[in-house]
Order: C-alpha cells, then sequence, then structure tokens
C-alpha cells in the first residue's frame, strides 16, 4: 500500500501545479499497488485540476494499480461528484443544478467530434460567457482544437484530459478550463526544432507568438492567437505548464517560473473573466468599434 496525503489546497497556481506533478512523477514507478490519496487536510480542490489528477490516475490504471480517495470532506466531494471526476472511483453522481462545473473527460486523441461538442456544450454555451459575434464563436472553438490537435500531434499521448469550474460568487466571475495531455513536451518540441537547449518557460513563451511552429509547412504555435487576443481584453488568464516551465500571462503581466519537478506533457489552463459585460467581434467585422481585435 502507497499512502499520499494531498495539503490543504490545491489551487490552479505554480504551487498546485507543481505539487500534482510531483505526485505524478512518484506514481510512474508503482506497480501493482493499492495507492489511497488522503485527502483529510484538504479543504479547497479546484475543480478544473482534476484534467491534471486523471492523469496521475491513468498512469496507476497503466501500471496495474488500484486506487482510492479518503478522508474527503462534503465540499469537495460535491464538487468532484458534480463534475464526474469521482464516478469512476465508485461515487454516485451528484446533479450540477447551478451548472457551475465542467464535466471531466478523457477523450481518445481521435475523437474530434467528441471534444469539439464538449467545448461547445460545456464551455461556450455557458449563458455568462462573454457576449461574441458568430464568427469569432467559431474562432474560439478552432482555437480551442487547435490546442487539442498539438496535443494530438506532438504529445502521442493515450488521453487528452480535460475539466473546468466556474465561480459565480467571485468578482470577476471566473471560469477556470484545463487540457492536459502527458505526452513530449513544448520543451523538447522547440528545443529540437531551434537546435539548442531552451528553458522551459521561455520554450513556452516562443511557442505563444503567433506563427511559432515546430509542425512542418503550417503555421500556428499553441493555437491561442486569438484567444491570446480575447484573454487580454477579457481580463482573463492563461497558465501553461510544460517539461519544468511555467507561464502565466494576467493583466499584462507575463510571469516565468521553474516547476521543482518535470512535467513530459502539457498543461493548459484558460480562465475567462464572465463578469465582463462587453461585445467583440474579430476586427474585419467592423462592428463594435470598442472592442475589435
Amino acid at each position: 500500500m502507497v499512502l499520499f496525503k494531498f495539503p490543504a489546497d490545491i489551487k490552479s497556481d505554480f504551487n498546485g501545479y507543481d505539487y500534482i506533478v510531483q505526485i505524478i512523477n512518484l506514481v510512474k514507478d508503482i506497480k501493482d499497488e493499492e495507492v489511497i490519496f488522503d485527502f483529510q487536510n484538504v479543504s479547497f480542490f479546484e475543480a478544473n485540476l482534476t484534467a491534471l489528477f486523471g492523469v496521475c490516475l491513468e498512469i496507476l490504471i497503466s501500471k496495474n494499480n488500484t486506487f482510492r480517495i479518503i478522508n474527503i470532506n462534503n465540499k469537495v466531494e460535491t464538487i468532484l461528484r458534480k463534475n464526474n471526476f469521482l464516478i469512476e472511483l465508485g461515487f454516485e453522481k451528484i446533479i450540477d443544478n447551478y451548472e457551475t462545473s465542467m464535466q471531466y473527460k478523457k477523450f481518445d486523441p481521435k475523437d474530434d467530434d467528441g471534444f469539439n461538442g464538449y467545448i461547445l456544450e460545456q464551455l461556450l454555451s455557458k449563458s455568462e460567457f462573454p457576449s461574441v459575434s458568430p464568427k469569432l464563436h467559431k474562432e474560439i472553438l478552432r482555437n480551442i482544437f487547435e490546442i487539442y490537435e498539438n496535443a494530438r500531434t506532438h504529445g502521442k499521448c493515450d488521453f487528452i484530459h480535460t475539466c473546468g469550474q466556474f465561480f459565480p460568487r467571485k468578482p470577476n466571475k471566473p471560469l477556470h478550463f484545463t487540457l492536459v495531455d502527458k505526452g513530449i513536451n513544448i520543451k523538447e518540441n522547440v528545443s529540437i526544432f531551434l537546435n539548442e537547449e531552451i528553458e522551459g518557460s521561455d520554450a513556452i513563451e516562443w511557442a505563444m507568438v503567433k506563427g511559432n511552429t515546430t509542425k512542418l509547412n503550417t503555421s500556428g504555435g499553441l493555437g491561442l492567437a486569438v484567444i491570446f487576443e480575447f484573454i487580454k481584453l477579457n481580463r482573463g488568464k492563461i497558465q501553461i505548464v510544460s517539461a519544468d516551465g511555467y507561464f502565466e500571462y494576467r493583466n499584462d503581466l507575463v510571469t516565468k517560473l521553474k516547476l521543482n519537478s518535470y512535467f513530459n506533457g502539457t498543461i493548459v489552463t484558460i480562465i475567462f473573466n464572465l463578469n465582463d459585460k462587453n461585445y467583440y467581434s474579430l476586427i474585419n467585422e467592423k462592428t463594435d468599434l470598442k472592442n475589435l481585435f
């Protein structure tokens, strides 16, 4: 039996990602064991991070381990039952009457229709989502699909994990959306492409630039060009973790840090500000002069 005792809070920040990545690296060498996750000290778990925790469980399953969560408090349990994460662990489903959660899902990289349907239903159809033109709506969907496509093309992973959480009581009503793959990381891809060793956070920043891509005969980067511009105006946030790099954009401020552990994959979290009453469209639509990009 192997026991992991989680700390008090798991949030979408450097410490939250760093901690779960450490757990992922520890479980890689565990085979044919019962693994117990003790949530006794966990008073708050941002539900979108179940996308990352799901990678941990995927690795355990692949090595013939069993696992369970113990000492989980009612508040955390309720959230993780509403978003379906705990259902595979034997917990019963709770209906999310307030629609504050995005369902935890793990997608086969070939399930294009399933992923697109998930983004349309779980994310873009939220009634509080900022008003956007039909063309911009399509571009945001295309951008998010390109992140999924990058995970398939570069990551070479078995599953792509997604989840999200809406916090309507916070001032800017943030909607957190997280997508994770455990394939080849951005640092490795960019270092090979540039033929030089590059820091993890610098590799992420390079990939954020529109047009930069390690794929041949195509443009793209991480697929975040339109979303990045939208987040700037929306006053939201973007966080990306890959290899040992942590990149965050918020309110015109870029933060780059180095993780204590190494994640051989990519985590993308987009935090939309749903307390935004503006209307957004693409610049070539020539509609709302105050909110064009």
